[in-house]
């Protein structure tokens, strides 16, 4: 018998060279009307110093979209080195994410999360825009501190360390 494999789709291969360009992973946070509401991104950017903007970009078809559409404030918590289990959880389905980690409530109480690398609190400015499958979501920065810690990277498909050296 021969096995046959099916080419990658086009949608595979694209991710597949998505994954070369490494990210930092983000945890982003809010509070909507049951509490506390939060999940893991890869996509976020800085955008502007004056004013200080930031932005970052959540699937059409998240269950959270409607709060974070909604929300006055987020925070965009920057995952440290040793945080790639915060990361798993938040990006799952797990029902109690916030009871895995510890937190503090920043303005309006959204969530800033214990041990991040840093974390930017945010202003939502405007209505999320369309973008593909997903949305942008822009945010004016009310409020940040970095802690001066190793931050988790995300590259091929996997949770990585920065290697220490300068190129």
């Amino acid at each position: 018998m021969t096995l046959v494999e099916a080419a990658p789709t086009a949608e595979a291969l694209l991710r597949r060279t998505f994954g070369h360009f490494a990210t930092g992973v983000a945890v982003v946070t809010t509070t909507g009307p049951e509490g506390p509401v939060g999940l893991t991104v890869n996509s976020v950017a800085s955008v502007s110093l004056r004013p200080p903007l930031m932005l970052w970009c959540l699937r059409k078809e998240s269950a959270s979209l409607d709060v974070f559409a909604s929300c006055s404030h987020f925070a965009v918590n920057v995952l440290s080195a040793g945080q790639s289990e915060v990361a798993r959880t938040f990006a799952s389905r797990h029902p109690d994410r916030f009871g895995t980690v510890g937190w503090s409530p920043g303005r309006g109480g959204v969530p800033v999360l214990d041990g991040v690398s840093a974390w930017l609190l945010c202003r939502r400015t405007g209505a999320p825009q369309s973008a593909g499958d997903h949305v942008v979501v822009l945010g004016e920065v009310v409020g940040h501190h970095g802690e001066g810690t190793e931050p988790l990277i995300f590259a091929q498909s996997r949770f990585r360390r920065l290697c220490g050296e300068d190129a």
